[in-house]
């Protein structure tokens, strides 16, 4: 076979195994995810572009329960050693939506995402009770070292409450718009959006660290049982509560 011969069936080759590569089905991939950390079932379509019924997230505190998952994977950033998905998931009112790129085990880029959240899943990961809904715009966050390293983006707490032995006791809808340049300090303000107990203030993130430092008030008495929550996490200041933590991660 002449020089041109083997080009041309090297070039075949190389199609037929590209080919084989894209339409590998998405079922492999519970051979290739550790299955002590992902649960993946109901897989279909492909390794580049599928879904699953339902996907489980391995904790310390447990399972978490991402819900249906569809995922497109970009075959050309695997050259560049950085995967880049586009991935959207839905469990009942959770949802996200959103583009991830693995840069190492401890970099990691995410782009435009959109993220709803129940408000009572914090008390797997923290001792508190609360209800209401969390929703995430994120422009942009970027970790280095598993740190963030850049970031733009807004966290609102819709009509939020406190599940108090008592009863439901409401305290209002509450946003965090922070910022970070690269490889400077993030930053974050705590404003409010309605409800009874007021709260502002800053969150700083730096040097493996952070401080937080919010003031509460209220125009009304607050109630009781309010006052004796607010007491376990903040110090009292005239009628006011301060929050004020500094620590290490």
């Amino acid at each position: 076979m002449n020089k041109s011969g083997l080009l041309w069936a090297a070039a075949l080759a190389l199609l037929f195994f590209v080919s084989l590569v894209m339409s590998a089905p998405a079922r492999l991939l519970s051979h290739v995810i550790p299955g002590e950390q992902l649960l993946l079932r109901g897989l279909a379509g492909t390794v580049w572009e599928g879904s699953a019924s339902s996907v489980l997230v391995r904790l310390p505190q447990g399972y978490l329960q991402l819900g249906a998952v569809q995922w497109s994977l970009q075959a050309a950033s695997l050259l560049l050693l950085a995967p880049h998905l586009t991935v959207s998931s839905e469990w009942g009112n959770q949802k996200f939506a959103g583009e991830l790129v693995l840069r190492g085990q401890k970099d990691l880029e995410v782009f435009n995402v959109e993220a709803q959240l129940a408000a009572n899943l914090l008390s797997r990961f923290a001792p508190v009770s609360v209800v209401g809904m969390f929703n995430l715009q994120l422009d942009r966050l970027q970790l280095r070292q598993g740190l963030p390293y850049s970031a733009l983006g807004r966290l609102v707490w819709h009509d939020g409450g406190w599940q108090s032995v008592r009863g439901l006791v409401p305290l209002g809808s509450y946003a965090l718009d922070f910022e970070q340049e690269p490889a400077e300090v993030l930053q974050g303000q705590v404003i409010t959006l309605s409800g009874p107990l007021q709260a502002g203030g800053s969150l700083e993130l730096k040097d493996g660290g952070y401080e937080v430092d919010i003031l509460l008030e209220s125009e009304d008495a607050l109630d009781g049982q309010l006052q004796a929550m607010l007491s376990l996490i903040a110090v009292p200041e005239d009628e006011r509560y301060r929050i004020s933590i500094a620590r290490d991660f």
